[in-house]
């Protein structure tokens, strides 16, 4: 692990806040926002006063890290670094941290940040409750206080990553893969429901291995039948498949289930079948190329978003400019790209990382531009089309949306002029797309 210096500290005693008041502070992705949420619904039953990402006062502090790739380490490290700081400087009693960071380096950060009180892995909740002297109430499994706008919320279907590729660290700091029962998962689901949550983002390391551990079979086409079938949600969202196995009969449910969105998120990773064999991706190109020409043919209108890897050990500008004509022909409907980072106790990690970075970055930066020419023109095919929009908030003088084919946070967004009609934070409504940019939509409200 990389040693980052902190700061020199001058030590003080600290003063006392209002009791009982803590700060549970998300690093990273929508898995670790899950368990933050969990957190906080455990630390709620057990009467702490529990916020999150909050400003105001607190006199505990909880940082939940990300340890995916160094520049997550580092927003980690510097995140903990400062509220260290306030810790000395009196501002706050207790700090302590979880997640993935804490997961794979305790030891190092028990050393280098002392003034933190105590580091827990991603499974150790009961720990953590425990230094609250807080019982973890199993009651609670199904409910859980959710940090999103109310009208969505993340369902973290399992946990864990059986896979074996060989950039990545999340099994190290995540585990095997544990599927949640399903009748769990569906009662959590209607809660969610009563609650006025209408879209449900399905998560996990590996979506698609869900139920083969429990019921010895994928069951993720099953899993989605039962929660379409939950009174109130509106829209199931899938995130973060795998394209080697996957579960062709999924795409059946999402064409016959209106409930199921037509999007899927499918990391591939790269075009280059060299690459991909190095990066044990147990795929080859022209896989990859059947897996999503059938989802086009069984669901025409589905939103494919996916993101690639830049600057693997060994790419060759022939291997690179390979992944940029993967991505030209299969013309993805969203796409994102990471550079690669070399990570401790991976295969990877085991060859020269021999890429420079700023080659990394020069590429990451040509492949968004062939994207950013592809996502223009494929907005501008939805130009004068009806589409249904969730409204997530208002923006100045217009209200901001999302269609069926956009997650929150990464994807485009539907911009409504806020004069036209009055509109709630939730509501969903019919509207005619006027005019795109490269990742938005400007349209109008249809009568009626």
């Amino acid at each position: 692990m990389r040693t980052f210096a902190a700061p020199n500290r001058n030590r003080m005693k600290t003063r006392t806040l209002r009791p009982d008041k803590v700060n549970v502070i998300t690093l990273g992705c929508s898995k670790n926002l899950v368990d933050s949420e969990n957190i906080i619904t455990q630390l709620q039953a057990n009467d702490y006063d529990v916020r999150h990402d909050s400003n105001e006062e607190a006199n505990v502090v909880i940082v939940n890290t990300c340890g995916f790739i160094d520049l997550a380490k580092e927003d980690s490290i510097n995140t903990i670094l400062d509220y260290a700081d306030r810790k000395s400087r009196g501002e706050i009693e207790r700090l302590y941290v979880t997640g993935c960071l804490s997961q794979r380096y305790k030891d190092n950060l028990e050393d280098e940040i002392p003034e933190v009180d105590d580091f827990f892995g991603t499974m150790e909740l009961p720990g953590l409750l425990s230094r609250f002297e807080a019982d973890y109430k199993h009651d609670l499994i199904g409910e859980r206080f959710i940090t999103t706008p109310e009208h969505y919320a993340y369902l973290k279907i399992s946990e864990g990553c059986n896979r074996t590729c060989s950039f990545c660290a999340i099994p190290l700091m995540r585990g095997d893969h544990v599927s949640r029962p399903m009748e769990e998962l569906v009662r959590q689901a209607k809660n969610f429901a009563r609650n006025g949550v209408k879209e449900l983002m399905l998560i996990a390391q590996e979506l698609t291995y869900y139920g083969l551990d429990l019921y010895k079979k994928r069951m993720l086409p099953e899993l989605l039948e039962a929660l379409a079938a939950v009174e109130g949600i509106q829209w199931i969202r899938l995130h973060y498949a795998y394209p080697s196995k996957f579960p062709r009969d999924v795409f059946e449910v999402m064409r016959d289930q209106p409930k199921v969105c037509n999007y899927l998120d499918i990391p591939l990773q790269h075009g280059s079948d060299a690459v991909l064999e190095r990066m044990r991706r147990q795929i080859t190109r022209r896989e990859t190329t059947d897996l999503i020409n059938y989802a086009r043919t069984v669901v025409p209108d589905i939103a494919i978003r996916t993101t690639f890897l830049v600057g693997y050990p060994g790419e060759t500008e022939a291997e690179f400019e390979e992944m940029c004509d993967f991505v030209r022909e299969m013309r993805f409907e969203r796409l994102g790209v990471f550079q690669y980072s070399h990570e401790e106790d991976t295969r990877a990690h085991e060859v020269e990382d021999d890429v420079p970075a700023e080659v990394k970055a020069e590429r990451a930066g040509r492949l968004m531009e062939i994207q950013r020419t592809i996502s223009l023109e494929l907005n501008q095919q939805r130009i004068g089309k009806e589409v249904k929009v969730l409204i997530d908030r208002k923006d100045g003088d217009h209200y901001v949306g999302r269609t069926e084919y956009d997650s929150p946070d990464v994807d485009n967004e539907v911009h409504l002029d806020a004069s036209a009609a009055y509109l709630r934070t939730g509501d969903m409504v019919t509207a005619r797309v006027k005019d795109a940019t490269e990742y938005d939509l400007i349209a109008e409200l249809v009568a009626g």
